[in-house]
Parts: structure tokens; C-alpha cells; sequence
């Protein structure tokens, strides 16, 4: 069954060469690995013994923050299968996890998901670890803790696209990823509720990707004008609240005046430096 995976990427060249490293130990492995460097012109080399193809993408001078939808649809483009599997740069894949979103896939169309386990610390150095001693060092994410597993169906809204797999056809029917958010945040729910406005179910398998640790910010205050920009473009899409956790955090903080039953949003003030300082967090998400 041939497909390709498709990889965005800026910086943690170690993150990527782990998730290559699981990539090609996968019971099923794919005919190419399209990588896709966003402003990331020297990248670290890495290793791969499978067909590599490789994209440098500058952003534009309009753009805010990385062009991670411009990315993802760009990968797709010269990808050179029907069938996609899109990876985030701190994802393992676990040895059969591919070869179960296909199959996933295959019954079911649409958008396949796969399960993420977060690694608790960095990993040390050396070979990427079996997929037995990353269980032991992950944890699943709470809030999947009850979504239907392996069956079509209706709750878009916990798509997240750090690692899902779909047909080319499908992902081009869809327009892809919306280019019109910056930056981080709403663009994931965007494209799941597009794919739900064309009939495509969601699918949230038991395929299970290991995302490796790094560093968050809770709430994101470092994406502070992205998320506030891009949650008025997505209520002006689709009419409701995108990351209604964050606002409500970034509400309770005084920097925004915001109503998650009304169209008011409205900066009050940007957060400060110290305030960033003291979100960062490093918990496994």
C-alpha cells in the first residue's frame, strides 16, 4: 500500500531524526518522507535510508509567525501518493502505527487520527528507544480519554493534525489547510470543520504516535496575538469560539475583553514579559 509521509519542520533537528528513525522501523513504510523547512534555510542534516524529498520555505513578508498551513499544503502538492500521513516533527511514530491509519483509512475515508502519547522528560541521547521504554515514558492526553476509538464519527472539534492520515483527494477537495490564520492556533479546528462541512467523517484510531517533549506555555501566552487574531477569523467562518480554554485564561488574566456568548473580542493589553516567563511550563503538555 503505497503512501507517503509528510513532515513540517523548523529547528529540532533531533526531533526530526527520531521521528525518522520510527519511520523506518513502521511494519509499513512509506515509498517517500517530504519534508517541508519553514524559514529554516541551514537545517541540521539527518539521516533517512528512504526516499527523502525536501522543500525550503521562506515565509512571506505578510505573514505572522511560521507558515504552518502553507507548509502542510505544500507537502501535499509533490507528495507522490493517494494516500497522506501527515506527522508533527515531535512525533515517533510506534512500530505499527502507520500501517493502522491506513487501514483506518481504508475503512473509514475521511480523517484518520492517530492516539498521542506525551514523553514526560526530553529523551536522552543515543538510539531513539523501543516503543515498549516509550510507553513506559509517556502518558496519554486527558482529554481524549473519551472519544470513541476506531469508528467514523462527528466530533471534528478534537481533530488535532499532529499526525493524521487522509486521502490526496480528500485533502485537495478540502482546499487544504486555510492559509488565512497566522501563526499558531485555530487552524486545525478550521480545516476538521471544513472536512465535517463536506460530508468527511473523523476517525480517532488506536494508532499511537509518541510526541517527545519540549517545553509549552500555559496558558500559550507566547502565541498571544496569533491565537487572539485567528479566533475572530474563525468566529467570522464558522459563527462560534475557537480555543475558548485560552480565552477564557487570557479573560481571567485582564488582557482581553471577551464575551464567549457575543461577538466581542478585544485586547485590553499584551501580556508581559514576566507574565510569558511564568507560563512556561515543563509538563509533558
Amino acid at each position: 500500500m503505497e503512501f507517503s509521509v509528510l513532515v513540517i519542520a523548523h529547528g529540532r533537528a533531533g526531533h526530526l531524526q527520531r521521528l525518522l528513525d520510527g519511520v523506518q522501523r513502521s511494519t509499513c513504510r512509506p515509498q517517500e518522507v517530504v519534508v517541508v523547512y519553514m524559514d529554516d534555510p541551514r537545517p541540521e542534516p539527518v539521516t533517512c535510508t528512504l526516499p527523502l524529498r525536501i522543500i525550503h520555505l521562506p515565509s512571506l513578508p505578510h505573514e505572522s509567525g511560521l507558515p504552518l498551513a502553507r507548509a502542510r499544503n505544500a507537502a501535499a502538492h509533490i507528495a507522490g501518493s493517494e494516500r497522506l500521513v501527515f506527522l508533527d516533527v515531535d512525533c515517533i511514530p510506534a512500530q505499527p502505527a502507520l500501517s493502522e491509519l491506513l487501514e483506518a483509512l481504508a475503512e473509514h475515508r475521511g480523517l484518520v487520527m492517530a492516539e498521542p502519547r506525551y514523553l514526560r522528560q526530553p529523551l536522552e541521547s543515543g538510539p531513539t528507544p523501543a516503543d515498549q521504554r516509550l510507553a513506559e515514558l509517556s502518558v496519554a492526553h486527558h482529554a481524549r480519554a473519551d472519544l470513541p476509538r476506531n469508528t467514523a464519527c462527528e466530533h471534528h472539534e478534537m481533530f488535532w493534525s499532529l499526525g493524521f492520515a487522509i486521502h490526496a483527494r480528500d485533502f485537495a477537495r478540502l482546499g487544504g489547510f486555510s492559509t488565512g490564520y497566522g501563526g499558531y492556533g485555530g487552524e486545525d479546528t478550521d480545516f476538521a470543520l471544513t472536512a465535517r462541512a463536506q460530508g468527511l467523517a473523523v476517525t480517532f484510531s488506536s494508532a499511537v504516535i509518541f510526541h517527545q517533549h519540549h517545553s509549552v506555555y500555559k496558558p500559550p501566552l507566547n502565541h498571544f496575538a496569533d491565537i487572539v487574531q485567528n479566533a475572530k477569523i474563525f468566529r467570522q467562518r464558522w459563527g462560534i469560539w475557537p480555543m475558548e480554554g485560552w480565552l477564557a485564561s487570557f479573560r481571567q488574566l485582564g488582557l482581553i475583553n471577551w464575551d464567549a456568548e457575543a461577538e466581542t473580542l478585544q485586547i485590553l493589553r499584551h501580556p508581559t514579559v514576566s507574565e510569558i516567563e511564568q507560563a512556561h511550563s515543563l509538563e509533558p503538555y
